[in-house]
C-alpha cells in the first residue's frame, strides 16, 4: 500500500526549496569569488608615433684648415682633446712676418713722430697745413701696412671657431699645408643635430618642438630624447617624403657624428586614457574588459566593450567605454564571467610612461 505524503510538509516543500536557492546563492558569492589582480584607467600624455631612420651630425662642425701656404712649426692639440673657442691649435712658421712686423712698427713709431714734429711747427707758424697734411697721410699709411703684416701674422696662428672636440690630427710637425688641406676637424658636441625624413602625408601634423625618441644599435635601449627644430621646405618629389632636423642633448658625450639612429617622432601629443593590455580580451574586431563594480555584497564583474587607439608598450589607450577612475581586472580576467563576485589580491602599479622632457632642448637647441 502507498503511503501518502502530510499535506502540511507538501505545503512547506516550495518555501524549503527558496531557503535553500538563497542560501546556496550567500554561500556561492563567498565561495566562488575570483581572486584577481586589478588596475584603474588612469591618463597620461601620448602621441601617435612616426618611425624613420636617421644620421646625426654635430651641432657644428669644421674642417680645421690653412689659409696659407706654410710649413708647420708647433702643434698644440692630441687627438681627440677638448678645446675652447680661441684656442691655438697649430702655428705655422712665421720668421720672415714676425721680422716684417718689426719693421713695420719701426716705420710707424717714425711716421708719429714725424707727424707731431710738424704739427707742432705748424703751431708755431713754421710749417704749412699742406706739409702736416702730407705726415698725416704717411702715418696712415704705416699704420695700414702694420695692420696688413698683423693679419698675415695672424694666419699663422690656426685658432679653434668653438668650442669642441677636435678628430684626429692629419698633419706632423715640419709638414707643408696648403689652402684647404684638412688639418683636424672639429666638432661641438653639446648636441647632436638628427636628420631624417617622413612620408609627406604627416606634414601637417609636422612643427618645431615635436618630441622625438632616438635609439642606436650602439648604445641597446638607451633613449635619447630630442624636440624638432626645423622642416624643410620642400617635399623630395621622388620619395614624396620631407625632411626633419631634430635636436638631442648630448652631456655625456655617447653621441658620435655619422651614427645612424632609430627614430620615433611623436606626433599628435594629448592626454589619453590607458590600462594594461593584459586587461583587453579581443573576440574578433571587438574589445571587452572585465570592469570591477561595487555592489552592496561585494564586488563583481561587467563586460564592458570599449575601443582602443595608441599602443605603448605593456598598455593601450582607451578612447571609448571607460572613464579615468575604473578599475580592470589584468590577471584572472580570463577566468572571469560578468556578474561573478571578485576578490583582489593585488593591484597592478600605474603605468610609468616616461615622457622625457626634463632634458629635451628647445627648438632652438638650448637646454630648458
Amino acid at each position: 500500500m502507498t503511503q501518502l505524503a502530510c499535506p502540511r510538509a507538501t505545503a512547506l516543500l516550495p518555501l524549503t526549496i527558496a531557503i535553500l536557492c538563497i542560501a546556496f546563492s550567500l554561500v556561492s558569492n563567498t565561495a566562488f569569488a575570483v581572486a584577481v589582480t586589478v588596475a584603474e584607467a588612469v591618463s597620461l600624455p601620448l602621441a601617435e608615433r612616426v618611425e624613420a631612420l636617421g644620421t646625426l651630425n654635430a651641432n657644428e662642425s669644421v674642417n680645421v684648415t690653412s689659409n696659407v701656404t706654410e710649413t708647420i712649426s708647433v702643434i698644440h692639440f692630441d687627438d681627440g682633446q677638448r678645446v675652447s673657442e680661441g684656442d691655438i691649435l697649430v702655428e705655422l712658421t712665421s720668421v720672415e712676418q714676425h721680422a716684417q712686423l718689426d719693421e713695420a712698427q719701426v716705420r710707424v713709431n717714425e711716421a708719429e713722430r714725424q707727424y707731431q714734429r710738424v704739427k707742432a711747427l705748424v703751431g708755431q707758424g713754421a710749417a704749412s697745413e699742406s706739409l702736416l697734411d702730407e705726415r698725416r697721410r704717411d702715418l696712415d699709411t704705416a699704420r695700414a701696412v702694420l695692420v696688413a703684416i698683423e693679419s698675415r701674422l695672424s694666419d699663422r696662428l690656426i685658432r679653434a671657431p668653438f668650442d669642441g672636440v677636435v678628430g684626429l690630427r692629419n698633419v706632423s710637425r715640419g709638414a707643408l699645408v696648403e689652402p684647404g688641406d684638412t688639418i683636424t676637424t672639429l666638432d661641438d658636441d653639446r648636441f647632436m643635430k638628427l636628420d631624417f625624413t617622413v612620408p609627406s602625408v604627416f606634414m601637417s601634423q609636422l612643427s618645431p618642438g615635436l618630441r622625438i625618441e632616438g635609439r642606436s644599435r650602439a648604445h641597446g635601449d638607451q633613449i635619447f630624447d630630442g624636440v624638432v627644430r626645423g622642416i624643410d621646405s620642400r617635399v623630395d618629389p621622388v620619395t614624396r617624403s620631407i625632411q626633419v632636423r631634430a635636436v638631442i642633448p648630448n652631456p655625456e658625450r655617447l653621441l658620435k657624428p655619422g651614427l645612424l639612429m632609430r627614430v620615433e617622432l611623436l606626433v599628435d601629443p594629448r592626454d589619453g586614457l590607458v590600462i594594461p593590455e593584459a586587461s583587453v580580451l579581443h573576440q574578433g574586431q571587438q574589445h571587452f574588459v572585465e570592469l570591477v563594480v561595487e555592489q552592496e555584497d561585494g564586488l563583481t564583474s561587467e563586460r564592458r566593450q570599449i575601443q582602443i587607439g595608441t599602443r605603448v608598450p605593456g598598455y593601450v589607450e582607451v578612447r571609448e567605454g571607460l572613464a579615468a577612475g575604473d578599475r580592470v581586472v589584468v590577471h584572472g580576467n580570463t577566468k572571469v564571467r560578468s556578474g561573478q563576485p571578485l576578490e583582489i589580491l593585488s593591484v597592478h602599479d600605474h603605468p610609468r610612461i616616461a615622457t622625457h622632457t626634463e632634458a629635451a632642448p628647445d627648438a632652438s637647441g638650448r637646454a630648458q
